[in-house]
């Protein structure tokens, strides 16, 4: 017998159109292991994901750049197929936002951690978090918001080369501006003109003290607050590998509890009230040995699958128990368990794992989606292989005092958090 209650589906939003999104693929086993109905909002009809046999039913997703209210009728469309309110599950930072502004209309429809509809905004803007962290006294690294180009340049002297440029409110980023939600920067021209650009964005430019990585500098914490207050299905986790290499998402991560960790994300959540799923990531300073929050994703990580305890307990399952009203079991974490995503670090795939290992494609019980995974990974490594070749080729060479060596870039949002 499942300890959640299956007469209550859920429904799962991902406005980000990213075919190899594996922990939308994680939410769905997640759910429909335990007998759920689970249903997916999201571009997904040539993912993976869409093969999976839990996976009740996939509904098209709101039309690009659509707002809150489109987003909302969206969802109100696909609420009308159930005979009672359903448990939805925002999977990225652009649906959480939109589905906290509009709480009140989808109230009747759905069912919501009780918290106010601006604080998951609130967190994932980037200005925001600097200024959350610097009144409930979490370590941050020193940010600065610059009001002109000359400002923007002398950041530089003052937080030193590299570093850090990130927008305010990444998920607002023009399609197909070759704006990057954070990028190293490596000269105050490249501030200054960084600057220059904000008019077209609709976003705030910072400028952050650069903090050097390093071996286990890089962690994350991913939990459920639950409707007391209380941080439920949680853990910290260590980031191996990423890709891009230093600077990406977390291709290999270890269950490792840290207590430091897990006390400054107990606070933070306390301090603003915030119910619901949550994923932070910090950097540890290799100077003072302080934890620095990096980011504040106000929904289920990538990854939240590592932290599957021995009741079987991950953040996605603890939502759905908790708004039902279901009580969350108590298991024991599986401290050392290995989280790989197979197409990014095949290797560790490959590798012993003695304390166990999730990955984040393949599955005995659901293996249609991991060689689907392959196949699609194939064809889009060639083509962007070809890409490159072909911009190569057409490429004018450069005269000899042109060269110069590489800047160090960082390639999305999770960049900064390596």
């Amino acid at each position: 017998m499942s300890l959640l209650d299956i007469r209550v589906p859920a429904v799962l939003l991902r406005i980000d159109r990213n075919p190899f999104h594996h922990g939308t693929l994680g939410a769905v086993r997640s759910l429909g292991r335990a007998g759920v109905e689970v249903h997916l909002v999201a571009d997904s009809a040539g993912s993976p994901v869409s093969r999976s046999r839990f996976l009740r039913h996939l509904h098209a997703p709101p039309p690009p750049g659509a707002g809150p209210r489109e987003i909302t009728d969206t969802l109100l469309r696909v609420a009308e197929r159930f005979p009672r309110p359903a448990v939805l599950v925002p999977l990225d930072d652009a649906g959480a936002i939109a589905v906290g502004r509009m709480r009140r209309e989808l109230a009747s429809s759905y069912l919501l951690p009780a918290m106010p509809g601006v604080l998951p905004e609130h967190v994932a803007d980037k200005a925001d978090l600097a200024t959350a962290c610097a009144s409930v006294g979490i370590p941050h690294p020193e940010t600065l918001i610059p009001d002109s180009p000359a400002q923007a340049a002398a950041a530089a002297r003052r937080l030193g080369l590299p570093m850090v440029a990130k927008w305010s409110r990444p998920w607002l980023l023009p399609p197909g501006s070759g704006l990057r939600s954070t990028v190293l920067v490596g000269s105050a021209r490249e501030a200054r003109e960084l600057y220059l650009r904000t008019g077209r964005t609709g976003n705030t430019l910072l400028l952050q003290k650069y903090l050097l990585p390093g071996p286990d500098r890089d962690w994350f914490f991913h939990g459920y607050t639950d409707r007391c207050g209380t941080v439920r299905a949680s853990g910290s986790g260590r980031k191996r590998r990423a890709w891009p290499r230093t600077a990406g998402l977390t291709a290999v991560g270890c269950w490792t509890p840290n207590a430091q960790v897990r006390a400054l994300a107990e606070r933070l959540t306390g301090e603003l009230g915030y119910r619901g799923v949550f994923d932070l990531d910090f950097r540890r300073c290799g100077t003072t040995g302080r934890y620095h929050l990096l980011d504040f994703n106000p929904r289920p990580g990538a990854q939240f699958r590592l932290f599957s305890d021995t009741a079987g307990l991950d953040v996605v399952r603890a939502l759905h128990l908790d708004l039902t009203r279901r009580p969350l079991p108590e298991g024991a974490a599986r401290a050392g368990r290995e989280f790989v995503v197979e197409n990014y670090a095949p290797l560790a795939a490959l590798r012993p794992a003695p304390r166990g290992r999730e990955l984040a494609w393949y599955a005995p019980d659901d293996p249609a989606p991991g060689r689907a995974m392959w196949a699609l990974w194939c064809r889009h490594v060639t083509r962007r292989l070809r890409e490159r070749l072909r911009v190569a080729a057409t490429a004018p060479v450069p005269p000899p005092a042109m060269h110069r060596a590489a800047e160090p870039s960082l390639t999305d949002e999770k960049a900064s958090s390596c």
